[in-house]
């Protein structure tokens, strides 16, 4: 399909948060959190523990990781961890009721942890914060290096409902050319030992675009991960950034046309191929299994409900102020704001963050219930906001309506993208940033 003249890029960045770490900074007033927390619903938050470690680290990823764990650093990280947690919860207070309604556990590689501290990640979360994990959704990264039977066993019996895997690529030429130095026989052990869990999600993460992928090797992959019947498969694709490994190789670029047009190309040979296998469209990247079982009792609702992130990586939401720790993506600048992370005493402040005031709750309300395939109900924002999207956002969602990006053919009240629309989600997410996030975002130094 031919792009009309003007139409933004395809690939411009991958909106999984809102707004984006690149846009904090340090908060000079040190907010207490009990005063972040006093008024805030807590009867439905999620709970979210980064592990920053990796055994490798691929040459897509900018993820706040480092390779390896010397010198006990994951037992002085659990032991951070655990100070953080006491004090989150003691924060949270008891005057009203806190209960966690899901929760996840990712990074990095969690099941880098050994059997044993995983046992130790899961007591945090239950005996510290309070989080039942065997009555929420529990969802947990893993790798195929790190998917022994021991570690999932683990996870298994403390409730974990999904187990999420990277596996990007079946085909070997394709999993170096990432950087992701891996065997296919490696991979399927992992995913029999995952399967044999009995845990009953299984997500299989791939990626479209590397270099010398073509449609019939992405078909391989797809196939290949298709004969386990995941109940989930996350379709991503690739991006090259600064300070990666590919980064370094490439000088960064990320703008290549041609590049844009190859990785429509395969997202739209996945969709199809997906959507002809038996799964529904969640989003961009999400696919689900139509006959996959529920995940259970899960009343979070990422546009309204707090977050209460532990880790060095992990971020909180409340609805006056998303706040975290530094964010780098180089490993030495990483493996300075571990060690700074590890030596804290003090975990009773927010210390790294951004205020998001009615506006950008407005704006990140609409981007994340717009992203996702079954769209956003126009009467739930107008009850939140006291006005219509059409209203807040004319010039926008205008445009977006003139690039067929969204579905005209929606039930009254719905606001939904259209398959096109999906398809150049990273493109339009970015379109509704505010000019101040995009300012801080463009003015930060990467590191």
């Amino acid at each position: 399909m031919t792009r009309p003249t003007g139409t933004p890029r395809p690939y411009r960045s991958y909106v999984y948060a809102y707004p984006h770490k690149t846009a904090y900074r340090p908060l000079p007033e040190r907010p207490p959190l009990d005063a972040l927390w006093a008024d805030e619903p807590k009867d439905a938050l999620s709970l979210y523990a980064h592990i920053p470690f990796c055994e490798v680290r691929c040459g897509f990823c900018n993820l706040f990781t480092r390779i390896g764990a010397p010198d006990e650093l994951t037992t002085r990280y659990l032991d951070a961890l655990d100070r953080q947690a006491a004090a989150v919860r003691e924060a949270l207070g008891d005057a009203g009721p806190v209960r966690f309604a899901t929760a996840a556990f990712g990074g990095g590689t969690p099941t880098y942890l050994s059997a044993a501290e995983l046992e130790r990640l899961c007591d945090i979360a239950e005996r510290r914060m309070g989080a039942d994990l065997r009555t929420v959704p529990l969802s947990v990264e893993t790798s195929p290096a790190t998917a022994t039977a021991d570690r999932l066993a683990v996870l298994a019996g403390r409730g974990a409902t999904r187990l999420s895997i990277g596996v990007q690529s079946f085909v070997e030429e394709e999993a170096r050319a990432a950087v992701r130095p891996q065997h296919r026989a490696d991979v399927e052990a992992a995913l029999g030992r995952i399967r044999d869990t009995g845990v009953p999600v299984l997500n299989i993460d791939l990626i479209y675009g590397i270099d010398g992928q073509t449609e019939a090797s992405w078909r391989r992959s797809l196939d290949a991960a298709l004969q386990w019947r995941p109940e989930e498969l996350y379709l991503y694709p690739l991006y090259v950034r600064p300070l990666t490994g590919l980064g370094r190789q490439t000088g960064g670029q990320d703008a290549d046309r041609e590049w844009d047009a190859q990785r429509l190309r395969l997202y739209r040979h996945g969709r199809d191929h997906l959507l002809a296998h038996g799964y529904r469209q969640v989003s961009m990247r999400m696919f689900r299994r139509a006959d996959a079982p529920a995940l259970g009792p899960d009343d979070h609702a990422c546009q309204t409900d707090g977050m209460i992130g532990l880790g060095c990586g992990a971020r909180s939401y409340t609805s006056r102020l998303h706040y975290s720790f530094d964010y780098a993506v180089g490993m030495r600048e990483i493996r300075s704001i571990i060690d700074t992370y590890t030596a804290t005493a003090d975990f009773s402040r927010a210390e790294v963050g951004r205020p998001t005031g009615p506006d950008e709750a407005r704006r990140r309300h609409l981007l994340q219930s717009l992203l996702q395939a079954e769209g956003m109900e126009t009467a739930d924002y107008t009850a939140r906001f006291g006005a219509s999207p059409f209203a807040d956002f004319p010039a926008e969602l205008a445009r977006f309506e003139e690039l067929g990006w969204l579905d005209g053919d929606a039930p009254g009240g719905l606001l939904r993208l259209s398959p096109e629309g999906l398809a150049f989600s990273d493109g339009l997410g970015p379109e509704l940033f505010s000019p101040a996030v995009r300012a801080a975002m463009a003015a930060y130094e990467a590191k």
